[in-house]
């Protein structure tokens, strides 16, 4: 079993991404953060605030990319709303094909 830094930071990212699973991720994260139990205690000078800095940073970033993402995707589907509503038509000028052998 390979339990490093990455593979962490993965399971983090794709569990926060996946809707099922995303306020379950974000209040453990909140617990986690205001609990005095840590994996490296708060009253250790360096190491205790260190793991509080990773975890809110990485809270932060994917909530500001999941924020991102529903901005570009609502951005994309009103330009093309407003696509389809200026319904641009083309007049094209027909003629017709004689079909007559001769």
């Amino acid at each position: 079993m390979n339990i490093s830094p990455t593979s962490i930071y993965n399971w983090y990212r794709n569990s926060i991404r996946n809707p099922k699973y995303r306020w379950w991720i974000i209040l453990g994260t909140l617990v986690y953060l205001i609990s005095p139990i840590d994996i490296s205690p708060d009253f250790i000078p360096i190491a205790g605030a260190l793991d509080d800095f990773v975890l809110v940073s990485l809270l932060v970033t994917e909530i500001s990319q999941l924020i991102m993402d529903r901005y570009k995707s609502s951005k994309q589907s009103e330009d093309f709303a407003e696509q389809v509503a200026s319904n641009n038509t083309v007049d094209v000028k027909a003629e017709p094909v004689s079909t007559q052998k001769g």
